[in-house]
C-alpha cells in the first residue's frame, strides 16, 4: 500500500519511512523543502512532494493515491501560537485525507494522565490532544498513538534527560522529578506506527503506547547515570523550581532550545502511565515483550559505549538502528561532541602525503610540541594508562585493530582516511581523523579533526581545560604533515 509520512524531516518521521519500506509499503514524503531528505539513503526509493502541511492544495496533491497517512508533525518549539498552528493544520489535513479518500490516519501524539481535565493540561499536551480529537473526527478511519517519553537518541525528552544527568552529579531539581512516567522506546513506538497501518477499518479510536517500567524522573535520571557509566548522581529536590522556572534551568544547563524545554517541563506537571494497552489486539507484542527502560537507554547510548562515531558526526551512511542518530536531527540532538577541525592544501602529490600520514606516531612522533605529547603519555601512565610506550607495529604501514601510541587504528582506508581512536585514560570518548583528497595540479588538500565526547562534567571540564592548547598541538600538526610532504615531494 501506499504510505504518506508527513514529518519525514523530523525525529519520528525520519526513521519511520525505512521501516515502512522494510515492510513492504511504497512511500510518499511530504516536505515543504525536499532537499533535506536528499541525503537520506532512502530517499531513492521514495516519493518526495513538496508541500506545506499549512496549504490545503499541496497536502491534496499529496494524499491523491495514498492507503495510510501518518501525520507527524507540530508546532512545537515555533512560539507560544503553536496551538493555533497545530489545531489549523490538523483541520486542513482531516479535510483533505477525507477527500482524497485515503484509508487511515495515523497519528503520534503524547499520553495524557487520567482523570485531569484537558483545559488544565500543560499547553503541549492540550495541543496534542485536540489534534487527536480533529482527526478522529475527520471521517476517516484514525489510529491514534499516545506516547509519554520516548527513549532515543535524538529524541527532545531523551537529550533533556540525558543532558541533565551527564552535566550535573549534583542537582538541585523541580518537584516534577517526582513525577510517576511510562517511558518507550522508539523501537517499540516504530513497529506500532507500522502494524497500525494494516488496523480494521472499523478501528478509529487513540491508544495508550508505553514501555513495561513506569518510573519517577528522578529513578530515570538515576537509572541513565548507571547505564551511560556515570557515578552516582546526587538529587535535591526543590518545590519551589516550578516548571516555567525550571525549564529555564534546563535551558541554561543543556542545549536543548527554551522553546522545546518549556513545554516539556510544563507537561512533567502530571503523571502519564498508561491505563490500557488494547493496541496489543491489533499490533501484537514482540515475542521477548517490549524493550525496558534500561535497555532502551543502552541502545541510544549503543553507539558511543561501542566506540563508534555517530552518523552526524561523520561522513557514515544511514545507521542501522533507529535508535541511532540521524543526520537530519537537531545539532543538540545526540550527546555533546566537541570538535576541532584543520584544513590545507598541500604542494605534494596524494600518495606522499599519504606516506606522511600512514607513518605517523611511533618514533616520527606527532609532528607537533612533542613535550606536549609526551607529558600526555606521562600522564597517562601515572593514572594507569598505555602512555606512549606501545609505538606501532610497522614502521611504514598501518591496518585496522593496530596499536599506536596511546590510540588504536579504528578504520583506514588507504590513500585517503585514518581514523584512530583513543586509548589513553580520558572522562569519555576521542577520536582523531586524517584524511587526504586530490586536487588539480597534482596537489592535495588534508583534513584533520581531533573529535571528543565527554563523560559527564568531568569530559566537560577536561575538553574546555585542554582547548586552549588546541591550536599549538593541532594547528602545528597539520601544519608540519603538510610542510614534510612538501619537502619530501621536492626531495624526489
Amino acid at each position: 500500500m501506499l504510505c504518506l509520512v508527513t514529518g519525514a524531516s523530523g525525529y519520528i518521521g525520519g526513521r519511520l519511512v525505512p521501516e515502512l519500506l522494510d515492510a513492504g509499503h511504497r512511500v510518499r514524503c511530504l516536505a515543504r523543502t525536499p532537499a533535506k531528505l536528499r541525503d537520506h539513503p532512502w530517499a531513492k526509493d521514495t516519493e518526495i512532494v513538496r508541500g506545506d502541511i499549512m496549504d490545503a492544495a499541496s497536502v491534496r496533491a499529496a494524499l491523491t493515491g495514498v492507503d495510510v497517512a501518518y501525520y507527524l508533525v507540530h508546532a512545537l518549539g515555533t512560539g507560544d501560537g503553536f496551538e493555533e498552528t497545530d489545531r489549523e493544520a490538523a483541520r486542513i489535513f482531516a479535510d483533505q485525507a477525507r477527500e482524497a479518500g485515503v484509508r487511515r490516519i495515523v497519528y503520534l501524539g503524547g499520553l495524557t494522565p487520567v482523570g485531569v481535565p484537558e483545559h488544565e493540561l500543560s499547553p503541549h499536551l492540550r495541543s496534542r490532544a485536540e489534534v487527536g480529537h480533529i482527526l478522529l473526527a475527520s471521517g476517516v478511519p484514525t489510529t491514534v498513538l499516545r506516547a509519554a517519553v520516548i527513549i532515543g537518541s535524538g529524541s527532545a525528552s531523551f537529550e533533556m534527560l540525558r543532558y541533565l544527568t551527564e552535566r550535573l552529579p549534583v542537582m538541585v531539581t523541580p518537584s516534577w522529578v517526582r513525577t510517576r512516567i511510562q517511558p518507550v522506546a522508539v523501537r517499540d513506538v516504530l513497529r506500532t506506527l507500522v502494524g497500525s497501518a494494516t488496523m480494521p477499518p472499523d478501528v478509529n479510536r487513540a491508544f495508550d503506547i508505553g514501555g513495561p517500567d513506569v518510573l519517577t524522573y528522578r529513578a530515570m535520571m538515576v537509572r541513565y547515570a548507571a547505564e551511560a557509566r556515570l557515578p552516582k548522581r546526587l538529587l535535591l529536590p526543590v518545590p519551589m523550581l516550578s516548571p516555567t522556572l525550571s525549564s529555564h534551568w534546563v535551558g541554561l544547563v543543556t542545549p536543548v532550545p527554551a522553546s522545546i524545554a518549556r513545554p516539556l517541563c510544563e507537561s512533567l506537571r502530571h503523571e502519564v502511565v498508561c491505563h490500557e494497552h488494547d493496541i496489543a489486539r491489533y499490533v501484537p507484542d514482540p515475542p521477548g515483550g517490549m524493550i525496558g527502560f534500561d535497555e532502551a537507554v543502552t541502545l541510544a547510548l549503543r553507539r558511543v559505549q561501542q566506540t563508534e562515531v555517530a552518523t552526524r558526526w561523520s561522513s557514515a551512511s544511514y545507521p542501522g538502528a533507529p535508535s541511532d542518530p540521524l543526520p537530519t536531527d537537531p545539532d543538540w540532538a545526540g550527546g555533546s561532541l566537541y570538535t576541532d577541525e584543520r584544513e590545507c592544501l598541500v604542494d605534494a602529490e596524494p600518495q606522499r602525503l599519504w606516506d606522511v600520514v600512514e607513518g605517523i606516531g611511533g618514533e616520527h612522533g606527532w609532528y607537533s610540541f612533542p613535550l606536549a605529547w609526551a607529558v600526555r603519555g606521562w600522564l597517562d601512565r601515572l593514572v594507569g594508562g598505555v602512555g606512549l610506550r606501545r609505538g606501532r607495529r610497522d614502521a611504514a604501514r598501518l591496518r585496522v585493530g593496530d596499536s599506536l601510541d596511546f590510540w588504536r587504528v579504528e578504520e583506514i582506508e588507504p590513500g585517503r582516511l585514518l581514523r584512530l581512536r583513543a586509548e589513553m585514560r580520558l572522562p569519555g570518548l576521542a577520536w582523531l581523523e586524517l584524511s587526504v583528497e586530490q586536487v588539480d595540479g597534482g596537489r592535495a588538500r588534508y583534513r584533520q579533526r581531533a573529535l571528543f565526547h565527554p563523560r559527564g562534567l568531568a569530559g566537560q571540564a577536561y575538553w574546555w581545560s585542554v582547548a586552549p592548547f588546541h591550536s599549538v598541538v593541532f594547528g602545528g600538526m597539520a601544519r608540519n604533515i603538510a610542510a614534510t610532504a612538501e619537502h619530501r615531494s621536492r626531495r624526489s
